[in-house]
């Protein structure tokens, strides 16, 4: 769920900001996204990090507070927060300390971001530590389990399947953790810094309640759904959930060209340039092809290691 709404604050963020690129965000990401190329979306190289995602490391963290171009963006309950289950949607999991020690360190303010609707992405999706595990160790940080896992085998496109839930982002209240304790940062204990965590935890779980209690009544808005579908008609092959590898596909093959000729990327939506786009982008077919279309999709997703 993380990463598909972490892309659409992403573009609203940029979109809200004009397409400004000095007050953007700079994700920190579990560096298994960017291992394999299965983790990246529809195999596209490289992906997080090209859109400027960072691996979740101490010394990237480090590293990130000391340049001012843009903001981190930190999702503190990591994977445990993201793969928690339908049963605990919006219990907040226990908080990483390393965004805390960096904002005391650094005396920077800590602004949460709240995402109301999220789990509706793929609602009904639960977990299980065992199958976890065992994904884990194929370079998957989890593998949730809900009505339409069982179809991701015959259908690879459901991989990064999306229901249309209406996302709504509310900023919560600034934090100062800085201003929550008397000691100096050389001073403070583990034991100290992960009480302070668990006091902002208590904060952003208030704030969240009450988003919740204003904004998560109506999950789906069909009819806005169905209005948007149908003034871009035209462009639906590629906008909805199955033609989503055709659009990534279809959007590197004509980046890499403009990068080549010095030209500005230009893009032709529609019915009859999805046939196009299938030629021109034979592997894309492999999304499509009923549990065979597996094979060339893992061999292609793990024949290289990303660092």
């Amino acid at each position: 769920m993380a990463f598909r709404d972490a892309m659409v604050f992403g573009a609203g963020f940029l979109k809200h900001n004009q397409f400004d690129i000095g007050p953007s965000v700079r994700g920190l990401s579990h560096p298994m996204l960017s291992e394999t190329t299965l983790m990246n979306p529809f195999l596209i190289p490289n992906f997080w990090k090209r859109v400027g995602g960072i691996d979740a490391t101490s010394l990237n963290f480090e590293t990130v507070m000391h340049f001012n171009e843009s903001n981190v963006l930190v999702y503190p309950e990591g994977v445990p927060g993201i793969g928690k289950g339908f049963n605990n949607k919006y219990q907040l999991q226990r908080f990483a300390t390393s965004f805390v020690r960096m904002s005391l360190k650094y005396q920077t303010d800590v602004i949460p971001v709240l995402t109301v609707n999220g789990e509706y992405i793929n609602p009904y999706s639960y977990k299980s530590e065992w199958i976890n595990r065992i994904m884990r160790k194929l370079g998957v940080p989890f593998l949730p389990l809900s009505p339409i896992t069982p179809f991701v085998v015959l259908f690879p496109w459901l991989f990064y399947f999306a229901f249309p839930a209406q996302l709504t982002y509310v900023m919560g209240k600034r934090i100062s953790p800085y201003k929550m304790t008397d000691k100096c940062y050389e001073d403070l204990k583990p034991a100290d810094i992960e009480h302070i965590a668990q006091q902002i935890r208590r904060q952003v779980q208030a704030d969240l309640d009450e988003a919740v209690a204003q904004y998560g009544q109506k999950t789906y808005r069909i009819g806005e759904w169905l209005r948007v579908n149908l003034r871009d008609f035209d462009k639906l092959p590629f906008f909805f959930s199955p033609g989503w590898p055709l659009l990534f596909a279809e959007h590197e093959r004509l980046y890499q060209r403009a990068k080549r000729e010095g030209k500005t990327l230009k893009m032709t939506f529609g019915w009859l340039s999805m046939l196009t786009v299938l030629l021109k982008n034979p592997f894309v077919w492999s999304f499509f092809i009923p549990i065979l279309g597996w094979i060339p999709i893992l061999i292609k997703g793990y024949s290289q290691k990303h660092r």
